[in-house]
């Protein structure tokens, strides 16, 4: 029986290759922890919305050649990491 990393690490290869997309590297762990601290500093359900906004800002910045695709999956991903936790501090002084 695989493990729960091992099976998605199976997922993501498959759906990378489904989508034609099998030279993109994928951190399943950092794009796990994004969702994480979504889902703890604004809502559970802002966790797949999260990465999905920071994947595709991701992708248009890759593709528009404006850094390469680890530069600009870090990227996107810090900004929503950011935000995710300034917004939790913001909501907890009330303003």
């Amino acid at each position: 029986m695989k493990t729960q990393d091992e099976t998605l690490e199976d997922w993501c290869r498959a759906l990378l290759q489904a989508l034609e997309l099998e030279d993109v590297e994928v951190d399943v762990n950092e794009v796990l922890a994004l969702a994480g601290v979504a889902a703890h500093s604004v809502v559970r359900p802002a966790a797949p919305l999260t990465t999905f906004i920071a994947g595709f800002a991701a992708g248009l910045a890759s593709g528009s050649g404006q850094a390469t695709d680890a530069v600009s999956m870090h990227a996107a991903m810090g900004v929503a990491r950011k935000l995710a936790t300034d917004y939790a501090a913001t909501e907890a002084s009330g303003a």
